[in-house]
């Protein structure tokens, strides 16, 4: 069945009565040269477990399924289950799973790469499930929103929360620029490939002091709580270990002991300026 197909996506939908979802993000892929794009990217061996999310008809699940030792399959609409199971019929290495990849627990190999096509309002949170999970996907390729990905490549003096919370984690880069004429139906917006490959916490390697995370991310946080303004006043919302409120003067000089003026805005910071400032907070 050629899925990549419109007339055999529109097919299928009226077939279960069914209609694509603004609410899932559900634009199907069209293209065959972007999904060969997509495949390219994943550097998929015959040993490799795929966790797929947001499979919907399952354009890409059957090109993974031809590559892949097996292919987990999380689709939250039910419609669009009942779809698989026909489009998938005769695959014996697919599982597919119905719920929300958000909530839902999966027993995954150590050893998996993530998939997804996804819509804008899934992914910081799945970045973030996945990437502070102890079992990390070895490789994670996404394609989402081009904006959204050029936001987590981004490098001073351009940073955001986004690009610091991923890139603390991971290294990412953007595959190729997808048109949104390569969708059915036709977003209003273009689209990005991207792979995000996991490391070790930033500062974990040659021995260095270990940072605390949940503290790392408090900081950030706060540094990026009023865009554009001043690194000195977006830090004053911190308190110090004894509970007691910054002032102006002990957030400069701490900025200062880390080569930052306190001028500076958050966007102007590499993710090693926020690790520096996390292991010196309480100097």
């Amino acid at each position: 069945m050629n899925l990549i197909s419109p007339k055999i996506i529109k097919e299928l939908l009226l077939k279960y009565s069914a209609k694509p979802s603004k609410g899932l993000g559900q634009n199907f892929l069209i293209d065959k040269n972007v999904l060969d794009k997509i495949i390219d990217s994943a550097d998929i061996k015959k040993s490799d477990v795929i966790l797929e999310v947001g499979p919907g008809m399952g354009v890409l699940t059957q090109e993974l399924a031809q590559e892949a030792k097996k292919v987990i399959a999380v689709e939250k609409d039910k419609i669009m289950i009942e779809i698989l199971k026909e489009t998938l019929n005769g695959f014996n290495n697919v599982e597919i799973i119905q719920g929300d990849i958000l909530k839902n627990k999966l027993q995954l190999p150590k050893k998996y790469k993530l998939v997804a096509n996804i819509p804008y309002y899934l992914t910081s949170p799945l970045i973030r499930k996945f990437l502070e999970s102890e079992n990390q996907p070895q490789e994670v390729i996404l394609m989402l929103q081009k904006e959204v990905a050029q936001r987590i490549c981004s490098k001073p003096p351009e940073m955001s929360l986004l690009a610091v919370s991923v890139q603390f984690y991971a290294e990412s880069k953007i595959i190729s620029y997808v048109s949104k004429n390569c969708f059915w139906p036709s977003p209003k917006i273009d689209s990005a490939i991207i792979k995000i490959v996991p490391n070790k916490p930033f500062d974990s390697a040659q021995g260095k002091k270990q940072i605390q995370r949940d503290l790392f991310f408090e900081i950030v946080k706060a540094g990026f709580s009023h865009p554009r303004k001043q690194l000195v006043n977006n830090l004053t919302s911190l308190k110090s270990l004894n509970g007691v409120k910054l002032d102006k003067v002990k957030i400069s000089n701490w900025l200062l002991r880390n080569n930052i003026s306190p001028s500076q805005r958050s966007e102007t910071l590499r993710v090693s300026d926020w690790a520096n400032l996390t292991k010196s907070f309480y100097v």
